[in-house]
């Protein structure tokens, strides 16, 4: 939800030290807008990241390290809706090496199972550890003696190390957002070691599935001299000792009750039954919602709808598909190939099939605010996640959220982080397999209404009672050593994945 937060009031809670909570992330929870008369504001900015953690700031009234999203431009800190917000400079050079280059051509296709070939260039990874410093020093001189500080994803990991360093009195958090990959494909790249070093700074790494959870642990043992002892890593401490970083998954929610209670509004059930008029009032509606990137089976699901309507099976004045593809790293070349190639999929496939009044795939290039993406979801009798990776996937959860009346169904790709917590009620695929996915498809559009209510009841239940409140205050509680949910709770809830992932006998 875009939200003007330049009039917002200047409050702080640090004590003269610091912040007790500081979090790190490659970007601030608000994103530097420029009006048309000239003046500048901050609005809130979109992203499951600050969805997820700005609740939790706001209400501790933390600090939050982050670039402010425009290159060579230096802000000084600022408070916004109770978070103190520390902006982190990057040059134009810095934000093509570190962000577009390392981050988002090297890291983020190799921990996608190199559905893309990942690049590695020397320079990039130079900018990268620059970076990474810089971030690790403005956490240091913002943090509170003792305090937290959670870092933030695949940007930052060389971050915790340094902190480390520079404040061996705080205690750190580091969370994965997206997968980690399994080590034959981690090894390939060529600084492996010094990634693995600089996430074991942190007390405790989360991740979003076991499974991500085993595969660091795996490149550890594999790739460093460190020790492992079931879901924890030995390794030397400043004074001499040693101490122990937890590896555990801590699957991300969403703020699942506020989503509900939006969905619930009159103005967005007024506007979902106006999205179905508008579509010709089909009997299904399929929906997609992603950021247009190569991981999210974006192709996949639109090649298997048209072949459904080539079959025959389909028809589509009863039958449509709604695909939302926000904008996503349009710098990056990987991306723009990808645009190119799904527009020229709808085009070829709207312009074999589809008649006067009906159109086979309505394809949406831009992003859309809370109450419209809350009012698509009511209006979509089947919600397409169809990603070929991916760490969690929250749409899925967003759309569980918004069903209130207990309809709709969610196809689910089996490989999300969602799939671990969702399988019980979602209709599970391999989008990689056509055939099977155009049969999901189908019987999703068909399923029973009794099938439908018991599924979506089951998957209410879970994303109803484990939501981003209880994600991060999971999280923070076995970083401050307050919890030993990292030693049980993964046990009780994954029992089979879990002997594998801490290579205890199943």
């Amino acid at each position: 939800m875009t939200e003007d937060l330049s009039s917002a009031p200047i409050t702080t809670s640090a004590t003269d030290d610091g912040y007790d909570l500081v979090v790190v992330a490659n970007r601030l929870p608000v994103d530097h807008t420029v009006e048309p008369d000239g003046t500048t504001s901050w609005r809130r900015a979109p992203g499951g990241l600050v969805t997820a953690i700005a609740p939790l700031m706001e209400a501790d009234e933390g600090a939050w390290v982050g670039w402010a999203g425009a290159a060579d431009v230096e802000h000084e800190p600022f408070d916004a809706s109770g978070i103190r917000c520390v902006p982190v400079t990057l040059s134009a050079g810095e934000v093509e090496r570190y962000y577009e280059g390392f981050s988002n051509d090297t890291l983020w296709p190799l921990y996608h199972d190199v559905i893309a070939p990942p690049k590695f260039h020397r320079t990039w990874w130079e900018t990268y550890q620059e970076v990474n410093d810089r971030f690790a020093r403005a956490a240091a001189e913002v943090a509170a003696p003792g305090g937290v500080v959670w870092v933030q994803d695949y940007q930052l990991q060389l971050v915790p190390a340094i902190l480390r360093r520079l404040r061996p009195d705080l205690r750190i958090g580091f969370f994965n957002h997206i997968p980690f990959p399994p080590v034959e494909l981690f090894a390939q790249l060529p600084w492996r070691s010094q990634v693995l070093e600089g996430l074991l700074g942190a007390d405790v790494v989360g991740f979003q599935r076991t499974a991500d959870a085993a595969n660091f642990l795996r490149a550890v043992r594999r790739l460093t001299a460190r020790t492992t002892r079931r879901h924890h890593v030995v390794v030397p401490d400043a004074d001499g000792g040693t101490r122990e970083v937890r590896a555990g998954a801590f699957p991300i929610s969403i703020d699942s009750s506020s989503f509900d209670a939006l969905a619930r509004t009159p103005e967005v059930q007024a506007r979902a039954r106006e999205i179905r008029h508008e579509l010709g009032d089909p009997e299904v509606i399929m929906l997609g919602v992603d950021r247009l990137d190569y991981t999210k089976g974006i192709r996949h699901r639109i090649k298997a709808f048209g072949e459904l309507i080539e079959d025959g099976t389909v028809d589509v004045s009863s039958v449509t598909l709604v695909q939302v593809a926000s904008p996503s790293r349009e710098n990056v070349g990987a991306y723009m190939q990808l645009r190119e190639e799904v527009e020229g999929l709808v085009g070829r496939i709207n312009g074999e099939v589809a008649d006067f009044g009906h159109t086979a795939v309505h394809y949406m290039h831009h992003s859309y605010p809370a109450e419209e993406m809350a009012a698509l979801c009511c209006a979509a009798d089947v919600m397409l996640v169809t990603s070929l990776r991916d760490g969690m996937n929250l749409v899925a959860k967003e759309y569980v959220a918004a069903r209130s009346d207990e309809s709709g169904v969610l196809v689910l790709s089996e490989f999300t982080g969602a799939a671990d917590e969702l399988a019980r009620g979602a209709l599970l695929c391999n989008p990689h397999d056509i055939d099977g996915l155009k049969a999901t498809m189908m019987r999703a559009a068909s399923m029973p209404r009794r099938e439908m209510r018991t599924r979506m009841r089951r998957l209410r239940k879970q994303v109803l009672e484990h939501d981003v409140a209880l994600w991060s205050r999971t999280f923070l509680d076995v970083v401050r050593g307050t919890s030993t949910h990292a030693d049980t709770s993964l046990e009780e809830r994954h029992p089979d994945s879990y002997a594998n992932v801490t290579g205890a006998p199943a």
